[in-house]
């Protein structure tokens, strides 16, 4: 998770035919950007992995003081990613989970190459791995 004073993608790549075209380009402020993995064995449990990455990310939040948080899939760079589908599903259960606790929340374009642009501060809340094992 990395914490933006502006964050901004344009699309530019997609690499998922099944999935929603999308040409605009957005620009975000004051936010926290969640890259997000998901992976083959999170798939036989994924409410567990979805109740996880939600606390996990209401924490970062408050830690920021922010109430924005964009869900970005960083699954490109993965050896073992759990399938389009339910990963979006995931993203999207998370995503009302949060919206229905006062969080704005976006989504980057799901199945696409996007190009970024990250302004983030130099400070260690602004910047948070976190891995769930069960």
């Amino acid at each position: 998770m990395i914490y933006c004073d502006q964050f901004a993608y344009k699309p530019q790549v997609k690499t998922l035919q099944d999935f929603p075209d999308f040409t605009e380009s957005q620009i975000f402020n004051d936010v926290l950007v969640a890259f997000i993995q998901m992976e083959k064995a999170d798939e036989d449990d994924p409410k567990y992995y979805e109740t996880k990455l939600v606390k996990s990310l209401k924490w970062a939040a408050k830690k920021n003081d922010t109430n924005h948080i964009i869900l970005h899939s960083f699954a490109h760079l993965s050896m073992s990613k759990a399938t389009p589908e339910i990963t979006k599903t995931l993203f999207d259960s998370v995503e009302e989970r949060l919206k229905n606790t006062d969080y704005e929340v976006w989504q980057t374009p799901f199945g696409y190459f996007l190009d970024i642009d990250v302004k983030a501060p130099g400070r260690s809340s602004a910047r948070i791995f976190k891995s769930f094992e069960k």
